[in-house]
């Protein structure tokens, strides 16, 4: 398929900017892969269409803050510091992404804080806006990751126009994130409140959970029209044998497993095996999926209204089949659905 297929026309208001006032109360489109009916429901319906025996396979990665400012020494030029990955533990070495970057070559150093206790050193340019930083800092590694994060930001997307606030700190994060590691939040698993969590344990539902790091990759503009030629960016992910168990357990049962989120559907279909099984995996994914595509595993799916021309979109669209998805996302807009992180969520079943 071609990239100019998943354009569509978004009007920036619905781009959601702060989260619905209750988790588990913004709306949810539901799409009917075989009948091709549309519903409008609020989220806490969701646990309407699944029994007992049914699985919900989550991705439990933790977001940390990411986004901080620094001064350019001797001009004190605000740089702004996106933390992408930790690459060395014991010398302090991360991949971040700087802005403005024409202005930081190797050998600048950047001081963090009021007081500019944090100082780093750039001593690699790895990509035209990335590059390499050491922190200097002669405390425990801990002390130094305490001290650094303390200085961060909640990472919004680009699409959200303001500043973080408080509330973001909690709420762009899952209530059960717990692997931290993310610069994007996995946004379907964000709907999912305690009093959603308990009612589907009531009913019998069952919970696993993989972790993968999602990264700013998510966001990468796409720059070729033949979807075949994309490169994804590379993640690290786990499954681990509990997860692997429910799941093949679940699928022997011919009970469904509804995969909650685009970065978790990339997790498990990397795990896949055989005969709609998966294995335990530990490694790096950069598992690209657009239509036309054979799941494996999966018979529901839940997921946000994404951005146009975005690989989420694209999972979404294979998924639930092009032409539905995109008529769909169609119809939210004039419905005036949420779109983006914050945004509503849609639930794709049979």
């Amino acid at each position: 398929m071609k990239l100019s297929q998943f354009k569509f026309r978004l009007p920036e208001d619905l781009i959601a900017q702060y989260p619905a006032e209750h988790r588990d109360e913004s709306r949810m489109m539901v799409l009917h892969r075989k009948s091709g009916e549309i519903e409008h429901l609020v989220f806490k319906n969701i646990i309407n269409f699944f029994d007992e025996g049914d699985l919900f396979v989550f991705n439990d990665t933790r977001v940390f803050p990411a986004r901080l400012y620094g001064n350019k020494e001797k001009t004190g030029a605000q740089i702004e510091v996106f933390l992408l990955r930790e690459l060395n533990r014991d010398n302090r070495l991360w991949d971040v992404l700087v802005d403005p970057a024409r202005k930081i070559r190797i050998g600048n150093k950047l001081y963090f804080g009021d007081d500019e206790s944090v100082v780093a050193e750039v001593i690699d340019n790895t990509t035209s806006r990335g590059r390499t930083l050491r922190f200097l800092y002669d405390g425990e590694h801990d002390e130094f990751k305490s001290s650094l994060l303390a200085l961060g930001e909640t990472p919004l997307p680009y699409y959200i126009k303001r500043k973080p606030e408080k509330e973001d700190e909690e709420r762009y994060q899952t209530i059960f994130a717990r692997n931290e590691g993310a610069v994007v939040a996995p946004s379907a698993g964000m709907h999912f409140s305690r009093e959603v969590m308990k009612r589907m344990e009531i009913k019998g539902i069952e919970s696993a959970f993989l972790t993968l790091h999602i990264g700013l990759g998510s966001f990468k503009d796409i720059d070729v029209e033949d979807l075949t030629k994309h490169k994804m960016d590379s993640e690290p992910m786990s499954i681990d044998e509990q997860t692997v168990e429910l799941i093949n357990k679940t699928k022997d049962a011919e009970k469904k497993v509804c995969v909650i989120g685009a970065s978790t559907m990339r997790g498990v279909e990397t795990a896949v095996s055989t005969a709609s099984h998966v294995k335990p995996f530990e490694g790096w994914t950069n598992k690209f999926i657009f239509p036309p595509y054979d799941f494996a595993v999966a018979d529901a799916m839940v997921s946000n209204f994404h951005m146009p021309l975005s690989t989420m979109l694209m999972m979404v669209s294979a998924f639930g089949g092009y032409d539905l998805v995109m008529d769909a996302y169609r119809l939210a807009v004039k419905e005036g659905y949420r779109f983006g992180a914050y945004g509503d969520a849609m639930l794709i079943v049979d």
